[in-house]
């Protein structure tokens, strides 16, 4: 089941908010907006990138995002995610 979670943040939350994203398990794609609507950015997030328990972003891509951060003000984040259905365990079997 995958969702999409609107958030805005202010330019100089971005890059502590997309770090807490990214380490998000269930977090597949962050992509960012500008206060009229134009797409900044885009982050697809995969299970190719997970290190240890939680994913990484290299130092370029904080670099630019923190570039993008001093420009804006105000952005919003669609941040696309899964959720994990748990399913029930099968009853016991009953006993005589």
């Amino acid at each position: 089941l995958t969702f999409i979670e609107e958030l805005e943040v202010t330019g100089q939350d971005l890059v502590q908010r997309v770090r807490e994203l990214v380490q998000d398990s269930n977090t597949r794609r962050v992509t960012i907006f500008s206060q009229d609507g134009s797409e900044l950015l885009s982050i697809p997030l995969t299970f190719g990138v997970v290190a240890g328990s939680f994913m990484t972003m290299s130092a370029p891509a904080l670099a630019g995002l923190g570039a993008l951060a001093a420009m804006v003000t105000h952005v919003r984040l669609e941040v696309t995610r899964t959720a994990h259905l748990r399913t029930a365990s099968p009853a016991a079997p009953a006993r005589p």
